[in-house]
């Protein structure tokens, strides 16, 4: 790969961005079977989010040019997409769980998803050099799933696929279970890589006052799980190649705890631990020939499957990249929110990386991703020679915190202390 760094600045490559259509511009983008019911639902609607109520800021969100002006006044030279409008027959509580759980609530919501996937391959189309778009997908009915990626990946714009969690106990079976082997291998084969971001498979926790606090606090739990059936249900071992991203999961260190009690589970469940006296074994119970056949262990199916989209990382969780894997680590801005590094990307960065080596942060920044997504790094260098971050105030320590509701500025000295890898 050429060298992706000017001589002065920083090329970055954000795991992390948001963006999504005006919701009356998705009819345009739906099979006309369903505009009937659209304009129903646009019309009963409530927009729930407060960063979509001002149209002068959500524009970024669908506006090409404006978005490429945002991006360059942040320093991001290219960006990976996720959703962030409403998309037509979405429900706040579908949207969190992600998986509807009847067929005509599947075939719904499904057709509000491919519409929202050609918007945002003609959005990408604008600047296709410098936009990876995210499709979505349902994990009800696979072979829609399956056309869906073999569309996507001839369109020459789509980074890769987004799927939700999956809730416990829901009528849809775990991403352990065999029937996902041919979606697995239709991503593996195109190298279209598949994304889980915070905020999916929450589970429906009931009308109580405490429950949307509940929910919002266990956002990371639900997709943390989808890691766990990739490896036990031995997802890793049959498909070598495929690539799976979690992004915007608060930090690095839920990794090493939860590869490190994944692989202490492993030892109480798998057979040819059975004669060790130092290990208490269930294998007869909890074992079975699937976690039997694993032929690495947690941290290593992670350093060869895996990647973090490490949006917000603040200052007390990049001590853990070389432990976590430099090979691994994509950084994110979260653009266009305000707990991003949106208004201080810089500052961001330097707030966290000022004292990383200069190599490692260029493999945060861009290597990892460029890799991942197949961004053409030479075509993209002069602008990142224009617009991006200079690399002496990256490394430059902050006299002082930018009055900004970024997580990247969590520097509290007490989680400092007791953090250690």
């Amino acid at each position: 790969m050429a060298q992706n760094q000017t001589d002065e600045r920083y090329m970055i490559l954000s795991s992390d961005t948001h963006a999504g259509a005006q919701t009356r511009t998705y009819r345009e983008f739906l099979d006309p079977a369903w505009h009937d019911d659209f304009d129903a639902w646009e019309a009963a609607i409530t927009n729930p989010w407060i960063d979509l109520r001002d149209m002068d800021a959500a524009k970024v969100n669908w506006d090409s040019d404006a978005r490429t002006a945002a991006c360059d006044a942040e320093g991001i030279t290219g960006e990976v997409l996720f959703p962030n409008t409403l998309t037509p027959f979405y429900d706040i509580l579908v949207h969190l769980s992600g998986v509807p759980d009847t067929a005509s609530a599947h075939a719904r919501r499904w057709a509000g998803l491919q519409a929202h996937n050609r918007w945002l391959v003609e959005f990408c189309s604008y600047e296709p050099k410098r936009r990876k778009g995210l499709i979505q997908l349902l994990p009800n009915d696979l072979d829609d799933a399956i056309a869906e990626v073999r569309w996507a990946a001839e369109t020459g714009v789509i980074g890769g696929v987004m799927i939700p969690a999956i809730p416990p106990n829901h009528t849809v079976e775990p991403f352990f279970h065999p029937r996902y082997d041919p979606l697995w291998d239709v991503c593996s084969s195109l190298a279209m890589p598949v994304h889980q971001h915070m905020g999916s498979g929450c589970p429906d926790l009931g009308d109580d006052p405490v429950a949307w606090g509940v929910t919002f606090t266990e956002y990371e739990l639900w997709p943390k799980r989808t890691l766990i059936h990739l490896i036990l249900g031995g997802v890793f071992e049959r498909f070598p190649d495929l690539r799976v991203v979690w992004t915007e999961m608060w930090g690095m260190r839920w990794i090493l705890e939860e590869l490190n009690r994944i692989d202490q589970r492993l030892r109480n469940i798998q057979s040819k631990y059975a004669g060790d006296p130092r290990t208490l074994n269930y294998a007869p119970t909890f074992g079975s020939d699937t976690v039997d056949s694993l032929s690495l262990s947690p941290i290593e199916y992670w350093q060869r499957n895996c990647r973090i989209g490490a949006s917000m990382l603040p200052r007390s969780e990049v001590q853990y990249r070389h432990a976590v894997g430099l090979d691994t680590i994509m950084w994110g801005a979260d653009f266009p929110h305000d707990e991003g590094s949106i208004g201080y990307t810089t500052q961001a960065l330097a707030a966290t990386m000022w004292d990383v080596p200069t190599d490692e942060c260029q493999k945060m920044l861009t290597d990892v991703a460029a890799d991942l997504y197949n961004f053409d790094t030479d075509t993209l260098a002069p602008i990142a020679a224009r617009i991006g971050p200079p690399i002496a105030e990256v490394h430059t320590p902050l006299e002082e915190l930018p009055a900004s509701k970024s997580l990247s500025f969590n520097t509290d000295p007490a989680l400092e202390s007791v953090i250690t890898v």
